[in-house]
């Protein structure tokens, strides 16, 4: 019984991988109803039930109808005020049935302290449908658009690929409940059970990923960055621009160095108070007594002389 279910099972395997061993069919088929506790008479019958299963599964082509293409685009749009963008940005999303994934505003230092310059990121994702129409609306924002880049990727074979295979397993798994139906010992169950739990699970992972490309392909994500305009930078040159320049550079440097002298005083402070203060204090009381010992000492030498 133990050695002659795998051979059923091997046998379904065989059939849906395209294997087919017409020569070996009626033993086989014979000794895999016996095992199943299935009467003979009934093989020839749902034998040709799973061969006609099967056959429906591997003649059935996908047919591609709308193609599937997953859609990107990121950009960089100059505005005025990124805060004051950042609203239209939304209500563009939302007026395509679009949504915002995230919003983001971080703030860089400008020479400028009183303007610092913010520039926001949102992440959106509008239907497919809607895709040139919301890049449209979302460029129309802003002064200019400095970078843009808009990527595609076409995964419809991907997905005609991912339905005939999870057909094909779905065949599979209801071949397999079958035998587990007709298995006459616990054993035989089990052992069916475990190749059936490696299908269903292969399924799930198809589906899966069939349903990521669904939701990639059916909603486009645009990245949008807003910031203000980039300065232009002016090349100016003469005797007196030089000379501007180097008084701002040389106040400069005597601006860091004050500093650098001010921040080693402050590092410096703690170890005079709490060491070389200390140190000195004891060396002046050290040096006093042993003043005070040597003239004493001089004192009793010049009265034992006299």
């Amino acid at each position: 019984m133990r050695s002659t279910l795998p051979l059923l099972i091997i046998a379904v395997l065989c059939s849906l991988s395209g294997c087919s061993t017409m020569s070996s069919r009626p033993y086989s088929a014979k000794r895999s109803d016996q095992i199943a506790g299935i009467a003979p008479s009934d093989s020839k019958a749902s034998l040709s039930l799973e061969q006609e299963k099967f056959s429906d599964t591997s003649n059935a082509t996908a047919q591609p109808g709308e193609r599937k293409i997953i859609k990107n685009a990121a950009l960089t749009v100059e505005v005025a005020s990124p805060t004051d963008s950042q609203p239209k940005i939304v209500s563009i999303a939302e007026s395509h049935q679009g949504f915002v994934i995230t919003s983001e505003v971080t703030q860089r230092s400008t020479e400028d302290k009183s303007q610092p310059d913010v520039a926001v990121n949102l992440v959106v994702r509008v239907p497919a449908a809607q895709f040139d129409q919301v890049l449209k609306e979302i460029r129309a924002v802003g002064i200019r658009v400095s970078q843009e880049k808009i990527t595609g990727e076409d995964v419809t074979q991907e997905f005609i690929d991912l339905e005939a295979r999870i057909k094909n397993q779905k065949a599979l798994e209801g071949q397999f409940i079958e035998i587990m139906k007709r298995a006459a010992k616990v054993e035989d169950a089990l052992q069916v059970q475990r190749e059936l739990a490696n299908v269903r699970t292969e399924i799930e992972k198809l589906e899966g990923r069939r349903r990521f490309l669904e939701n990639q392909a059916s909603l486009s994500t645009i990245n949008v960055t807003l910031q203000t305009p980039t300065q232009m930078v002016v090349n100016a040159a003469g005797f007196w621009f030089s000379l501007k320049s180097a008084f701002r550079d040389g106040f400069d440097v005597a601006l860091a160095i004050i500093i650098f002298l001010i921040r080693a005083i402050i590092a410096l402070l703690p170890i005079v108070i709490l060491i070389i203060l200390p140190l000195g204090l004891l060396t002046r009381f050290v040096l006093k007594r042993v003043r005070r010992r040597l003239a004493k000492r001089s004192r009793e030498n010049l009265k034992s002389e006299g």
